[in-house]
């Protein structure tokens, strides 16, 4: 074989091995591989006030016998938290509990928690869900279309949206149950907050 032979059979080989480890990786976390876009650190970040992007969202809380639709203009006059997790990532784990123990103070409010799971696995999110014995509405983002309207760019990330659809605070990596109470009682208490002439997006998010 030639000299050129003997390089195109050696590119080809390191191409077809590393197209196999790159799969490899996207299988065991999750389709994100080498677990990027993990945010380990809390913090929250500066936004515009401005509309929510609009989904529908099909019900699934760990018993899974919802399977009600909800969109989030349904949520209109709560105080809402639209939250992006996965199974494997640490700091979501690190939360959970903290979320449904809040969720389930404010029983009652005008206060709805929504997760959208991303870059996982549909039964591992239903184990998470049922480990951490989550009541809120759930679904998966298959598509990552509401991932990219949020402009997510790791995991995890919170919106708090005020009564009127407006998103007001995002807030990145594990929260305490404090943080959570506090973003949420402002909320309940402030007032209208202008907002930045963008027009909201469609999108769909799809079942468990």
């Amino acid at each position: 074989m030639s000299k050129r032979g003997w390089l195109f059979l050696l590119s080809g080989i390191t191409l077809v091995g590393g197209l196999a480890l790159l799969g490899w990786a996207s299988l065991t976390s999750g389709g994100n591989p080498g677990g990027l876009g993990v945010n380990n650190e809390f913090g929250q970040v500066d936004i515009s006030s401005k509309p929510a992007a609009e989904f529908t969202l099909t019900l699934s809380t760990r018993t899974l016998t919802s399977g009600t639709e909800l969109s989030l203009s349904d949520l209109r006059g709560k105080v809402v938290l639209v939250d992006f997790w996965a199974s494997w990532c640490t700091p979501c784990r690190q939360e959970a509990p903290a979320l449904s123990q809040v969720y389930l103070e404010y029983a009652g409010q005008p206060v709805e928690f929504v997760g959208v799971n991303i870059w996982d696995r549909n039964q591992d999110a239903l184990d998470f869900l049922e480990a951490f014995e989550t009541t809120y509405p759930n679904g998966v983002d298959e598509a990552g279309s509401i991932a990219i309207d949020y402009g997510v760019r790791g995991i995890p990330e919170k919106f708090f949206i005020d009564q009127d659809g407006v998103v007001r605070q995002k807030f990145v990596g594990p929260m305490q149950a404090d943080d959570l109470r506090a973003a949420i009682d402002g909320l309940l208490s402030a007032d209208p907050a202008p907002t930045d002439p963008v027009p909201a997006k469609d999108a769909t998010i799809n079942p468990y």
